[in-house]
């Protein structure tokens, strides 16, 4: 019997979308994150991981969709296509966009120089990419440009989460309803708290 064939889309942020990954082909099963690649901390990477069976195959968009870093993009590569036997799934990974397939057979040397290289080069696009923002952040506070980010919840929004809270409504249901993280609920809701006791 033929193994599953899985889709997995990674895109930054919750305003992002997944459209353009893997366009126009059909899965059986599909798993989806917006979160960060800095790292593998990932509710739907670890749901795909559990899912996984041998004889499966699952494609992504390109490498830097599934890892950031070599060393993750390494142990990931190995954990679903390695054999069961030694820990992995024993599938098979398919990068679209960079045409490369691994499977539980060894890959080609070409294909594992390619993967090392490719993995080495996102790793460096993303420390480049935190450099340029210290770098702009310092030069905007040389100048007195620096505000910081602007806060996601403001003065006025916080008065009325207190108060919904005071009536009794759940906290998890109102930073739905204002489309943020209970994290930041609490922590703006600490802030004004703090301040005007």
């Amino acid at each position: 019997m033929p193994g599953q064939v899985i889709a997995y889309r990674r895109v930054s942020s919750v305003d992002q979308n997944t459209t353009r990954q893997l366009e126009g082909r059909t899965f059986d099963v599909e798993f989806e994150d917006k979160a960060s690649g800095k790292d593998t901390k990932r509710p739907q990477l670890a749901e795909m991981l559990r899912h996984i069976r041998a004889g499966d195959t699952v494609v992504v968009h390109s490498i830097d969709r599934l890892a950031r870093n070599a060393s993750d993009l390494l142990a990931l590569v190995k954990t679903i296509t390695g054999q069961p036997k030694d820990g992995g799934k024993g599938a098979a990974l398919e990068f679209v966009k960079e045409g490369l397939r691994f499977s539980g057979n060894k890959a080609s040397p070409t294909d594992e120089l390619m993967l090392n290289m490719l993995g080495a080069v996102a790793q460096f696009e993303r420390s480049m990419i935190h450099e340029r923002q210290a770098e702009g952040i310092a030069a905007a506070k040389a100048r007195g440009a620096y505000k910081g980010s602007k806060p996601k919840v403001t003065d006025a929004q916080v008065q009325e989460i207190l108060a919904r809270v005071q009536a009794g409504e759940p906290k998890a249901a109102i930073a739905r309803a204002l489309g943020i993280s209970r994290e930041t609920l609490y922590q703006r809701m600490k802030a004004v708290t703090a301040a005007s006791a």
